[in-house]
Formats: C-alpha cells, sequence, structure tokens
C-alpha cells in the first residue's frame, strides 16, 4: 500500500499581530493552499514561486482582519485565486464592522468569497483528503482543517499553544469554543500537531493535560 504524501506547513508570522500565514501542499506534489494571507504576504509569496509551486486557493480559517488583509495581494502576485469561506461568514469579506478592520482604522471590503464552506466537509489538494470541521465559538465560520496521515491540524484562532481564541468579539461566544474544543479537536488522536493561527505549534495531548481554558 502506497504512503500517503505528508503535509508541508509552512508557516510565516505576519503582521502586528503575528498572524500564522500557512503555505501548504504535499512531498511530491506542486498544488498548494494559502491559508490566511495576512498583512504583507511578500514572505510566503517569495516561498511559494522558490519552490515552484501551484496555488490552487485562498482558505480562510476566518474573516478577521488579521487573516484577511493579504487577500489583495496575493491575487495581484498570483492572480485570481477562489477565495474558501465557510458559509456561516458569507458577508464578512464585505463588513468592515464583522471583520473588524473598522477598529483598525483601515476599513477593509473585499469581494465576496468564490466558495462558501459547509460544515465537517472534505477538501482534497493533490487528491489528498483534508477533512474540515465547523468550529465556530471564536467566530460563527471558524474552521479547522485536518490532515490524518500527517497528524496535523491547522486551527486558526481556535486553539492557541496554552490557550484559546477570544470570545468577546461580535459574532463570538464562549462556550461555544469550548464545545468546538472539546467535541473536534480534543478527540483527535493525542499525537496531532496544532498549527494555531498565531504563535507556535502544540500538540492535542498537551492541550488536552495543561491548557487552562479549555479541560477535556
Amino acid at each position: 500500500m502506497n504512503t500517503p504524501p505528508r503535509a508541508i506547513i509552512k508557516s510565516f508570522p505576519l503582521g502586528p499581530f503575528a498572524t500564522n500565514t500557512y503555505i501548504v501542499h504535499h512531498e511530491g506534489f506542486t498544488d498548494c493552499w494559502i491559508i490566511d494571507p495576512s498583512f504583507g504576504p511578500a514572505p510566503a509569496i517569495a516561498y511559494i514561486k522558490q519552490h515552484n509551486l501551484v496555488p490552487q486557493a485562498i482558505v480562510l480559517t476566518h474573516a478577521h482582519i488579521d487573516h484577511i488583509a493579504g487577500i489583495a495581494d496575493v491575487q495581484k502576485a498570483l492572480g485570481p485565486l477562489p477565495v474558501l469561506l465557510h458559509e456561516a461568514e458569507r458577508t464578512w469579506l464585505q463588513d468592515p464592522e464583522l471583520n473588524l478592520s473598522n477598529d483598525f482604522g483601515q476599513p477593509l471590503i473585499l469581494p465576496a468569497p468564490t466558495q462558501l464552506l459547509t460544515s465537517n466537509q472534505t477538501l482534497s489538494l493533490s487528491n489528498q483528503p483534508w477533512q474540515l470541521f465547523h468550529t465556530p465559538g471564536h467566530t460563527p465560520g471558524s474552521i479547522t482543517l485536518y490532515h490524518a496521515p500527517t497528524s496535523a491540524a491547522i486551527s486558526g484562532d481556535v486553539l492557541f499553544a496554552g490557550s484559546i481564541g477570544r470570545a468577546d468579539f461580535p459574532g463570538s461566544d464562549f462556550n461555544t469554543l469550548a464545545h468546538s474544543i472539546r467535541t473536534h479537536l480534543y478527540t483527535l488522536p493525542d499525537a496531532t500537531t496544532i498549527h494555531p493561527g498565531h504563535g507556535p505549534t502544540t500538540t492535542i495531548a498537551t492541550e488536552k493535560r495543561s491548557n487552562p481554558y479549555v479541560r477535556p
């Protein structure tokens, strides 16, 4: 039986909040995703060009300003890539209040997403299945992407190393967030590596054992 190609998940902490923009591709393949392009995405764009990768889509874990600010720059450099966002945030790219850009004095209005994601569907990159979990709480449409053969999950601002996403923004709710973490993340294998929207990677085992905000 052939071993599935491992996912390569390259992080670029960008902008004033050191938001992790990720370039995701698989060993031996050139197709890639750009996940959460933040302010000043030039380093991520350079990585794509350096490795001769072929972008397939911009995938958003949610639509807050620091996770969407680089969309226009990425599309200018790499072409009109489709933008994927959960259906619960279908209007957020065009709403500076909901995407929080008004709070920073930089109202950002972007085109509507190209594709609306639904709960618990599967996405494909280089014929590799990535399971999509709808993990609301930080925002109504927050998602987590999970590649089982690599034991890796990209969690956006749902779960961090030793912390969780804020629940005091429009559409946020702590109880919903805690439920998402317990239901969709803490049920993953303990060895699963979490690649969060901010900060370093962690593992499910570590967070179940020591995260002070959400216990199993």
